[in-house]
């Protein structure tokens, strides 16, 4: 129930983090994986890595935020497989500031890349999965989704609104394409360990209050989303729908 073989994988923001992990546990699965991400260098790499493991990889630089780099990235995708059987939208951005230190132009950035950007991609790969009549969707929110921080130097309004948003998109995508056997579902990520926290990495005193307050004691490690994002892209989950799940050591139930 949990194989991907013969699966097609798409991963956006890849380059790093939680992307470049699941890419890695689709392959393991059994996926072939087309991994999408600014940054050309990094996608090689991970590329090589996953060929290593037996599975073909696409690497394709694409920015979520430009309409046409994301049409011509699944164009590709689509002229080199055939198919897409899984998309996970991962590609996001962390926007810091409370009102009064927000600009207009950091809002748009943060809806732009976490919100609209996996609307395009989901605009652009979805159609193809309506034909199969089969498709597994997975967004990636955040428990900020559902969570504020009361620690001014922890404010992250923009980020806390787009990743809502990631919610509301998940529920009235999982409605309305359930009928073409396409599920989609989006998981909420606590604290980890990547390079888009590097700013909490670095803080003694932000680990010491998650840590504390956190039922777990301690911050996600790498490969410890993998599990769900596996669950959600496998048939194993075929009848849940438009769920939003928290992997957060518990934060959101405190």
């Amino acid at each position: 129930m949990f194989e991907l073989d013969n699966k097609v994988a798409v991963v956006t923001g890849a380059s790093s983090g939680i992307g470049r992990d699941a890419a890695l546990a689709y392959a393991m699965a059994g996926a072939d994986v087309c991994i999408l991400a600014r940054r050309e260098e990094r996608l090689q790499e991970l590329q090589k890595e996953i060929e290593k493991l037996g599975r073909r990889a696409l690497a394709i630089p694409c920015d979520v935020t430009e309409e046409e780099s994301i049409k011509g990235a699944v164009e590709k995708i689509i002229d080199t497989f055939g198919r897409v059987d899984i998309l996970l939208n991962n590609a996001g951005i962390a926007v810091s500031g409370g009102l009064e230190d927000t600009t207009v132009e950091e809002w748009d950035r943060s809806f732009s890349v976490n919100c609209r950007g996996q609307f395009l991609v989901s605009k652009y790969v979805v159609p193809h999965m309506i034909k199969q009549r089969y498709g597994k969707v997975v967004n990636m929110a955040s428990v900020n989704a559902i969570i504020g921080d009361k620690h001014e130097q922890l404010y992250r309004l923009a980020y806390n609104s787009s990743k809502a948003g990631i919610v509301g998109l998940t529920t009235g995508m999982a409605a309305a394409y359930a009928k073409y056997g396409i599920t989609v579902n989006a998981i909420g990520p606590g604290y980890f360990k990547t390079e888009m926290t590097d700013r909490m990495n670095k803080s003694f005193v932000f680990k010491a209050r998650y840590n504390m307050l956190t039922p777990a004691g301690r911050a996600g490690e790498n490969g410890e989303l993998d599990g769900t994002i596996l669950f959600l892209s496998s048939d194993a989950s075929n009848y849940v729908q438009g769920q939003y799940i928290c992997v957060d050591g518990g934060t959101s139930i405190v």
